[in-house]
């Protein structure tokens, strides 16, 4: 590798690590605002999301610049396409965090109402999948991305679940419905955070083992 190459590789994976760990602390703070019913915190969120698009545009950039001056080969141009699509995965939870944000904002004014099913049990499912896939990324753990691939199914189930309850508590207390659907709405939120982090995972484990796993079962 090129003393050139290698100073751009280490831009990049500084800057990849940057967005990991703020991507990771919007969709923590928004998890609270809206377990703990905080408004302020969760505008707070909504204000953060410009510097995450910020970020996820300057990765991309840097990454297109990488490939197209020094052409990289093997395991470089497979850090690069991984980046680029992890990139894009982050930006994606990013706009969740604010989706989980902007219900919150609207959950806090529902004071007496309390949460019917175990969003927090599900919320620290996600939030340990994410967490456990951007580790996974940064000591490249391919075991540790197919972990974080095989808990994906867990927090489905969940998510199912709370819609089955929800759906027979509309029936019993229709003037419930907004604060019910902004609960629904959440679920699915962290339900596709929860895939994302799925996603990163399997991009890890293309990164290691150059292994391309997403589909396999449609496949096989």
């Amino acid at each position: 590798m090129s003393v050139h190459l290698q100073r751009e590789m280490g831009r990049i994976k500084r800057r990849l690590m940057s967005l990991c760990g703020l991507v990771d602390e919007q969709v923590g703070l928004a998890v609270r605002a809206m377990l703990e019913r905080d408004a302020e915190l969760a505008r707070e969120v909504q204000q953060r999301d410009d510097e995450v698009d910020r970020l996820e545009v300057e990765l991309e950039e840097e990454c297109l610049k990488t490939l197209a001056l020094h052409q990289p080969v093997a395991v470089d141009l497979r850090f690069l396409v991984a980046t680029l699509k992890i990139n894009n995965d982050l930006e994606r939870i990013g706009d969740l965090a604010v989706n989980i944000a902007q219900k919150a904002r609207s959950f806090a004014r529902c004071s007496q109402m309390a949460i019917p099913f175990d969003l927090a049990g599900m919320a620290e499912k996600t939030q340990t999948m994410l967490r456990d896939s951007i580790d996974a990324l940064i000591k490249l753990d391919a075991a540790l991305g197919h972990d974080v691939c095989g808990r994906d199914d867990e927090v489905d189930r969940m998510k199912r679940s709370f819609r089955s309850q929800a759906e027979k508590m509309l029936a019993t207390e229709p003037a419930q419905t907004k604060a019910f659907l902004r609960l629904l709405a959440v679920t699915r939120n962290l339900e596709r955070i929860a895939d994302l982090a799925t996603n990163i995972a399997e991009d890890v484990i293309y990164l290691v083992n150059g292994e391309i796993t997403r589909h396999r079962g449609a496949v096989e």
